[in-house]
C-alpha cells in the first residue's frame, strides 16, 4: 500500500481525528523538502507541526530539548550536554526521575544529521515510525491489533517519561508501542489530556493495517452481541 493509502486506512479504521504523522532520521535534507521555518521547544513539538506538512529539521533544531535530543540519538555539543546534565539533576532533585534510570533511557541508534517530518500521506521517504494520537477506546483496538492483548504472547508495555522514548523503543524492537507521555510532551505538543501516543515501526505499518481490519471487524461483531445482551436489562 502507498503512504496515502496507509494513512487513509489508519484514519478510517481507528476513527482518528488527527492525521497520522511520520518521521525518518536521514543523513541529509532531501531535495525539495523545506526547512522547519521556525524554532520549536522540543522534538515532540515537531510532531504537531508535521500534521500541517512535510519539513526537514537538522539536529541542532532539536537541541531546545536536550532530553529529546538525547532520545533521538543526536550528537550534542558540550553546551547542550551541560544543559542536559543540569536538567537531569533538577529532575532528580524534584523526585521526578531517579539518577539510576538515566543510563537506561532508550535512544535512537540510527545515524543521521536531521529528521524528515510530515503527514504519513505525504512523506517523501520511507518512515522510521508513524505516530498516532489515540483515545482510550482507540488504544484498545490498537492494542488488540498489535497482538499485545493476546494472553499467549508477552504482555505489551506502555511507557511513560520521557514520552519520546516510545519512538526509540519502536525502532529498536520493530514492534508497535504506546506511551502515556510525560509532562514535557503534554506541555509542548498541547495534545488533549484524553490522548495517548501510539508509535508504529515504519516497516510494519502495512502488516498492522491488515491486523487492524480483522480487529475492527471482530469488535463490531462483539459489540452487536453485547448490545443485544444489554437490551435484555433495559
Amino acid at each position: 500500500m502507498s503512504h496515502p493509502e496507509l494513512a487513509t486506512a489508519l484514519t478510517e479504521l481507528l476513527s482518528l481525528d488527527l492525521p497520522p504523522v511520520a518521521l525518518s532520521k536521514v543523513q541529509a535534507r532531501p531535495e525539495g523538502v523545506v526547512d522547519t521555518g521556525r524554532p520549536v521547544p522540543s522534538s515532540c513539538a515537531m510532531w504537531r507541526v508535521a500534521e500541517k506538512g512535510v519539513f526537514y529539521a537538522e539536529a541542532a533544531e532539536h537541541f531546545n530539548c536536550p532530553v529529546g535530543s538525547m532520545v533521538m540519538g543526536f550528537e550534542m555539543p558540550d553546551e547542550v550536554n551541560a544543559e542536559l546534565g543540569g536538567l537531569v539533576q533538577s529532575m532528580c532533585d524534584a523526585q521526578y526521575l531517579e539518577m539510576s534510570e538515566v543510563a537506561n533511557i532508550p535512544s535512537v541508534r540510527k545515524a543521521g544529521t536531521g529528521v524528515v517530518y510530515g503527514p504519513l500521506a505525504d512523506l517523501p521517504v520511507e518512515p522510521d515510525v508513524v505516530l498516532l494520537w489515540l483515545t482510550p477506546a482507540q488504544a484498545m483496538i490498537y492494542n488488540e491489533a498489535s497482538g499485545n492483548a493476546n494472553w499467549t504472547a508477552e504482555a505489551g508495555q506502555v511507557s511513560g517519561r520521557p514520552g519520546c522514548t516510545a519512538l526509540a523503543l519502536a525502532m529498536e524492537t520493530g514492534q508497535p508501542r504506546m506511551a502515556l507521555g510525560c509532562i514535557g510532551m503534554r506541555t509542548f505538543t498541547g495534545i488533549a489530556a484524553d490522548r495517548m501516543l501510539a508509535v508504529l515501526p515504519g516497516a510494519k505499518v502495512g502488516e498492522f493495517v491488515e491486523a487492524l481490519k480483522v480487529t475492527v471487524q471482530a469488535n463490531a461483531g462483539m459489540k452487536q452481541f453485547y448490545e443485544s445482551k444489554l437490551a435484555q436489562f433495559v
